[in-house]
């Protein structure tokens, strides 16, 4: 089933999305990759404050490449998700439902998406100038010194996704 979820999401929006639905995002998402996951983890153990909230948005598991002409990177494909699954599951507990990148999650990963009712949306490998295409802006939200992999603000319109892992933890 083809389906458009708004950013920041409705929590009912999310759990009518089900494994192999086509999900097209709008709205803003954040970026963040496996050094970023590791501060996000870091900020929770520490009790020390999340550069944004999780709670109704997502994270992007992507991989930038320099600006390009009029868009704001030349690509911004997927990043492989198993690098984010050592923090994945306290990120989950901690509210954060929404990830997209591309491959396989780990069984505690898919675990925690279950009982936190989340949802894993796969990127496609390979399209990072049709992802960058639907990219409207980006900005650098916190941890600049990570250079292209610091936490950053996108926003999105008509990026396409499939739902690998729905929030009853049915993988596709």
């Amino acid at each position: 089933m083809k389906r458009t979820l708004e950013l920041p999401y409705e929590e009912k929006k999310l759990l009518e999305i089900r494994k192999g639905d086509e999900v097209t995002l709008s709205g803003v998402l954040y970026v963040g990759r496996d050094m970023v996951h590791k501060r996000l983890y870091d900020a929770i153990r520490f009790s020390q404050p999340l550069p944004f909230q999780f709670e109704s948005n997502g994270i992007y598991y992507m991989g930038p490449s320099p600006k390009k002409g009029s868009f704001p990177f030349g690509a911004a494909g997927p990043t492989t998700s198993a690098r984010m699954d050592p923090f994945s599951p306290l990120l989950i507990e901690n509210g954060l439902r929404l990830m997209i990148g591309k491959g396989p999650r780990d069984r505690s990963v898919i675990s925690s998406i279950k009982e936190h009712k989340g949802l894993y949306l796969q990127a496609i490998g390979g399209c990072g100038a049709l992802y960058a295409s639907c990219i409207r802006k980006a900005e650098v939200v916190a941890y600049s010194s990570l250079g292209p992999e610091a936490l950053m603000k996108i926003e999105v319109e008509d990026f396409p996704t499939l739902c690998i892992i729905d929030s009853e933890g049915e993988v596709l």
